[in-house]
């Protein structure tokens, strides 16, 4: 099993991905939040074939998914929600992913 924690930003809220090898391919995933537009999302993902960790953008069914119920395109969730599913399905190692703003630039 792996588990990711996403502190999504300015919302204000946290999402904890789970993602666990299921038969086969197929990797299940959950997600626990508060935010009702990430719940939605796991109608569409709460299965995912291992190898969605590899799809492109335009076809990849978790971007697909955000594409549909999220509307802050800048949500770090999807990414998250693939970071656990490519960890989980062997497809890579468990390494932290931090954005971080510089607060002392200058904005004009």
């Amino acid at each position: 099993m792996t588990k990711v924690v996403i502190q999504s930003g300015s919302c204000g809220f946290t999402v904890t991905v789970t993602a666990e090898k299921g038969t086969g391919r197929a990797v299940r995933i959950s997600l626990a939040t508060d935010c009702e537009m990430v719940q939605k999302m796991l109608e569409d993902i709460a299965t995912l074939d291992r190898t969605a960790a590899l799809a492109g953008f335009s076809h990849n069914p978790v971007y697909l998914s955000a594409s549909r119920h999220l509307i802050h395109p800048a949500c770090p969730v999807p990414s998250g929600i693939l970071k656990a599913l490519e960890v989980e399905a062997g497809l890579n190692v468990p390494r932290d992913v931090t954005v971080v703003f510089d607060k002392e630039e200058k904005r004009p």
